[in-house]
């Protein structure tokens, strides 16, 4: 999927190819057995990822498997939308055991639920729902395969001009939310450990469409005239739709005791470049602030090319669809990534 090709113009447009099953997920999906079940799927990768699920179980054949989408579900449009895609919904409260209990047995968990912001003004919910809810899910599914969503803020913020963190690097992050993630990748290894439980941590680290993430910080910010903030001076990104195929095919490659795999993209993107980059496709002078960090979050994705090849969308189509979208007046979702963090403070 070329997107500098064929430029996307609506958000239908967006979520069509967010959801577009890659061969990758074609070929996991054809000789993976079983239902889908996505908890946590009313966030902002859960309902495009749950369709990429019904898309390609649909173009393998293979119609009579489920998927099922399990959340809160705050908005009834979001439930109608993934209906109308074929998509099961669940309204759970997935701190309430019951509920958890009565949730249909499956075979194949993505698990997506989790809380990043507000943890400075309500630590206690956040850890609630990154460690206790995982333990409820954990003993609920023990004998599924289970794909944990997770960050590459488990690890400690590394040198700039260093290798990034690999999977097997020690954790040690910063800041009450990330040592909630790490809280939740324990539990889910305690219990898979106790149970035989096949999991997988993905360590994903700045997904972006074109509504939200890290370009899309960088562009607002150029095209409103605001200051980018360099102290984080470099990140990675993945495309949504890369992530999306990267976590279903990784439910044929979880183990017990889980797997650890970092999911983002191999360049250093950096933020200094990003917004003078932004500056001549939207044709304004970017404002920069700060000054570069000697430490940032940076992350190592090789393990993930060696499982599942390099993303089909590439950083330039990224930042190129991102300005167009821009530049149009294109929705977003008013969900800042704060990336520019360096304290780990959300």
């Amino acid at each position: 999927m070329k997107i500098s090709m064929s430029p996307i113009q609506t958000i239908d447009e967006l979520e069509d190819e967010l959801s577009r099953p890659t061969q990758g997920v074609l070929d996991t999906l054809r000789t993976l057995d079983g239902d889908v079940m996505v908890l946590g799927a009313g966030g902002k990768m859960g309902p495009t990822l749950a369709r990429m699920v019904r898309r390609g179980l649909d173009a393998v054949g293979q119609q009579q498997r489920r998927v099922i989408a399990v959340s809160r579900f705050s908005s009834p449009s979001a439930v109608q939308s993934l209906q109308r895609h074929g998509v099961e919904t669940i309204s759970c409260d997935l701190t309430d055991r019951a509920a958890v209990a009565a949730l249909p047995e499956v075979l194949n968990v993505i698990f997506m639920a989790g809380q990043k912001f507000g943890t400075s003004e309500a630590p206690e919910l956040t850890w609630v729902m990154n460690t206790l809810v995982p333990a409820i899910v954990a003993e609920r599914f023990a004998k599924s395969r289970i794909v944990v969503f997770s960050t590459g803020c488990v690890y400690p913020l590394v040198p700039a001009n260093g290798p990034g963190s690999r999977e097997d690097d020690v954790l040690g992050p910063p800041g009450e939310y990330a040592n909630s993630c790490v809280g939740r990748e324990r539990v889910f290894t305690h219990f898979a450990k106790q149970h035989g439980t096949r999991a997988l941590m993905f360590r994903l680290c700045y997904a972006i469409d074109l509504r939200y993430g890290v370009l899309c910080d960088v562009a607002q910010k150029v095209a409103q005239g605001l200051p980018v903030d360099v102290t984080m001076g470099a990140a990675n990104v993945i495309w949504q739709g890369d992530a999306n195929a990267r976590a279903i095919q990784c439910l044929a490659h979880t183990a017990s005791p889980p797997l650890a795999l970092n999911v983002t993209g191999i360049e250093r993107v950096s933020i200094r470049w990003l917004a003078q980059r932004f500056g001549e496709l939207l044709e304004r002078e970017p404002i920069i602030t700060g000054r570069e960090s000697e430490t940032a979050w940076l992350w190592d994705a090789a393990r993930s090319y060696e499982l599942f090849g390099s993303p089909t969308v590439t950083l330039e189509e990224m930042i190129e669809a991102t300005a167009q979208w821009q530049r149009k007046g294109g929705a977003t979702l008013g969900k800042p990534t704060h990336f520019e963090t360096t304290d780990g403070r959300f």
